[in-house]
């Protein structure tokens, strides 16, 4: 199928350090200009779960990740084109700090994913207790790398109107930019924090409405046609990357965990799996009482520790599940879905019992254990099995202790935490369960080698 291409205008809203209030700016842009009856994608830079989740609530269509150290630079784009195809307005949300990056040139930072997509630098600048010298910080951050295109300012955090006009005319006059906006101190529709980041939409009552008043507030303290036209100026005719589309028969079925204790789960490994042949049954680990009839079960991220309680109660399902990987259900978990597959997790002095198919206990700390990307190599004869380094992520707060020492492990750790800082993804079973998430863009024979062992197993019971 030929495409005639589309006109898609992007914008990057990325901020001088993290916890500027991006996501909330970018939620709040990206809900306004729904109300205005245009098309919006949002993507997130970096291996990010839960920012994520709230822009698909804002916008009803998947955010998709952009990762520069998971993924090529090729890949990156094409996933953008691919996704933005058709669409309005494509906002990208930056982690951290423009130009923080892993090296010193600035590798992997969000000023080296706009300068690929070529999308103009929208950047969110924390006034408060500050004044002209704002001017500085957005000085410093054109001239740190020119070849970014920062092409406006929203303020964050202003006390009152007489800051706001010398922080404005200071960063016009030096920085040659508008402010495009200025949000006042509130916390109308701030969204609480935890220990791994924002609280997800599954834990937030009246989701609907903190996005309201996003919107709200961006309509009423930002210049929406201003942000429209910064957008507008990278227009470039997309070409949709895509083929038509072959429906391929459903050959396994898998069970997916899928509510508040386990919601990590990138769009694309989703997608990978139903292209890959599978039919997945989501299921709720906490008021299910019984595992859906499948071949194979998936269990992804989430927070299993702030719900110790309902997990431990639901008798059923954890005995169910242990039978099923006990009986050789090829079964892969990540994270938060390995702490659930073991005998126990301890978190802020309250134990509670798990579903006991791996041999261990979980213990939680104050500071992170793991946090940061990771490589790996697949080892023994586990169903995943490639010939080059993996790169995936991980961050958590826990380790395993208690470990039988008869365990085999799918991967051998050549940067980052896993199990046991030399290893990770216990394997016995046909079970896979790591601490380290695994995106299909990176792993592309992940989800094929998946639907494919457990078919294997599917015809050999």
């Amino acid at each position: 199928m030929t495409s005639q291409g589309s006109k898609n205008s992007k914008l990057f809203i990325s901020a001088p350090r993290k916890s500027s209030g991006k996501t909330t700016l970018t939620l709040g842009i990206s809900a306004a200009l729904i109300q205005n009856n245009h098309t919006v994608k949002v993507f997130k830079k970096g291996a990010d779960y839960i920012d994520p989740m709230w822009h698909r609530a804002a916008t009803g269509q998947n955010c998709y990740n952009l990762d520069m150290h998971l993924m090529s630079e090729a890949d990156c784009l094409k996933s953008f084109n691919k996704r933005s195809y058709n669409i309005d307005f494509s906002l990208i949300e930056g982690n951290h700090g423009l130009h923080d990056g892993i090296g010193i040139k600035g590798e992997n930072s969000s000023a080296h994913l706009a300068k690929l997509l070529a999308a103009p630098v929208l950047l969110v600048v924390d006034a408060a207790g500050a004044n002209r010298g704002v001017a500085a910080v957005v000085l410093g951050h054109q001239h740190l790398d020119p070849n970014v295109k920062i092409a406006g300012v929203v303020l964050n955090q202003v006390a009152n109107n007489r800051q706001i006009r010398k922080q404005r005319e200071s960063i016009e006059y030096h920085c040659g930019i508008p402010v495009v906006g200025a949000m006042p101190k509130s916390t109308a529709f701030k969204i609480k924090e935890r220990h791994l980041g924002l609280l997800t939409v599954h834990e937030t009552d009246m989701v609907d409405e903190v996005i309201k008043a996003a919107a709200a507030s961006v309509s009423q303290n930002c210049n929406l046609d201003q942000i429209k036209q910064l957008a507008a100026s990278s227009i470039i005719p997309l070409d949709s990357g895509l083929k038509e589309n072959i429906k391929k028969e459903k050959v396994v079925d898998i069970a997916v965990a899928y509510d508040k204790a386990f919601c990590f789960y990138y769009p694309e490994n989703i997608e990978a799996l139903e292209a890959a042949g599978a039919n997945l049954k989501f299921f709720d680990t906490m008021n299910d009482k019984d595992l859906p009839e499948a071949d194979g079960i998936y269990i992804g991220g989430g927070f299993p520790e702030s719900f110790l309680k309902e997990l431990e109660e639901n008798v059923s399902m954890r005995q169910q599940i242990r039978s099923q990987i006990e009986a050789g259900k090829p079964t892969y978990a990540e994270c938060g879905g390995l702490m659930y597959l073991t005998r126990s997790i301890k978190y802020d002095n309250v134990s509670a019992q798990m579903v006991g198919a791996v041999p261990a206990d979980v213990q939680f700390y104050k500071k992170p254990v793991g946090h940061g990307y990771s490589h790996l190599k697949t080892i023994n004869d586990s169903w995943l099995n490639v010939d080059y380094e993996i790169r995936g992520h991980e961050f958590h707060y826990s380790e395993l202790i208690n470990l039988s020492k008869n365990v085999n492990f799918a991967y051998q750790l050549n940067r980052g935490c896993g199990v046991d800082k030399k290893n990770d993804g216990i394997s016995l079973n046909n079970l896979i369960a790591a601490y380290t998430h695994l995106h299909a863009i990176s792993v592309p024979e992940w989800a094929s080698q998946f639907v494919d062992f457990i078919k294997k197993q599917k015809q050999l019971s």
